[in-house]
């Protein structure tokens, strides 16, 4: 099997934003969302006093980017977990804080190009979409237990699908007869209830569903509420959390975990804030940062990713 392709988005402005909180001995990166290693060899290459707690649920990527960093000897330490068990990892590697959190969000590279994944909609394979394979229910398992109401909200929900409820039905009726087990008879049905017209806009009809289902199956909304606030209380002062999100469900969390922690709580008529009332943490970027044309002309994957980072600027938790 050829080694999936992968490409970081943003790499050269997400260490940028990581670099400053990295210069000093004994550093110390969280990469919360492994993947192939990408953001986290370019952090090895280029900060030279950082080591790098590399986090994925998927086994096989720990694999394969520990083969990758292997050079860089105990500077690189992969975990097998999800990435809102952070405190746990810290726990158990004996580190009560560190100098930087990054989250790339959404499917890796690998997974959508390794066919067996069942992540991509282009060619015949199992319904599978689990990040991490050796557990929970997979999409086919969602597509073959869910009510016409729960597959609706998913639809509707995580994939901003007009015709959700149309779809969420005919699925019930086909697997009455016919359970879903690969991608190509989920497609067909799409194919057969989204109407022409709405084919012809917005890039594949099975864009949305697929990545509504794959989001379900991993639950990656309720992981992301749980993580963004642990990576914020793990990160020392001067430390610096960044995210990139590709979902507008995804970034409205971000926006609000960040808003959170670095608007100042005393009442907007006071003349002065008070000594030790300061929001703990800073805003590094302006909104939401964006790929520019060249890049997203050379890796279609970045155009619709959203970068937010802040930096704790003085100690306390999250708001």
């Amino acid at each position: 099997m050829p080694a999936p392709s992968h490409v970081p988005v943003l790499l050269d402005r997400v260490v940028a934003l990581l670099a400053p909180a990295l210069d000093h001995d004994g550093a110390v990166l969280v990469d919360a969302t492994l993947g192939l290693g990408g953001h986290t060899e370019a952090v090895l290459e280029r900060c030279g006093l950082a080591r790098v707690v590399g986090i994925d649920r998927d086994p096989d990527a720990l694999a394969r980017a520990g083969e990758r960093l292997a050079a860089y000897g105990d500077r690189f330490t992969g975990v097998h977990a999800v990435y809102d068990e952070i405190p746990d990892v810290l726990a158990d590697l004996g580190l009560d804080a560190v100098d930087g959190v990054l989250f790339d969000l959404g499917v890796s590279s690998m997974q959508l190009d390794v066919r067996e994944r069942g992540f991509a909609y282009a060619e015949d394979a199992p319904l599978d979409m689990r990040m991490d394979p050796t557990r929970g229910p997979s999409a086919a398992d969602v597509l073959n237990t869910y009510d016409v109401a729960a597959l609706t909200r998913v639809l509707q929900e995580y994939g901003e699908e007009k015709f959700a409820r149309r779809i969420a039905a005919a699925v019930v009726r086909q697997r009455e007869t016919r359970p879903f087990t690969t991608s190509a008879a989920l497609v067909e049905l799409l194919y057969a209830e989204i109407p022409a017209p709405a084919r012809r806009t917005g890039g594949h009809p099975a864009k949305r569903t697929f990545q509504a289902l794959r989001m379900e199956v991993n639950d990656e909304l309720a992981v992301l509420r749980r993580a963004l606030p642990a990576a914020i209380d793990a990160i020392s002062v001067g430390g610096r959390v960044v995210v990139e999100s590709y979902h507008s469900l995804e970034d409205r969390l971000v926006k609000r975990a960040f808003a959170a922690v670095t608007t100042s709580t005393v009442p907007p008529d006071l003349p002065f804030v008070p000594a030790g009332s300061e929001p703990p943490l800073r805003l590094v970027t302006r909104g939401a940062e964006k790929a520019d044309a060249t890049e997203v002309e050379h890796n279609p994957r970045a155009a619709s990713v959203r970068l937010r980072a802040v930096e704790r600027v003085r100690p306390g938790g999250v708001a």
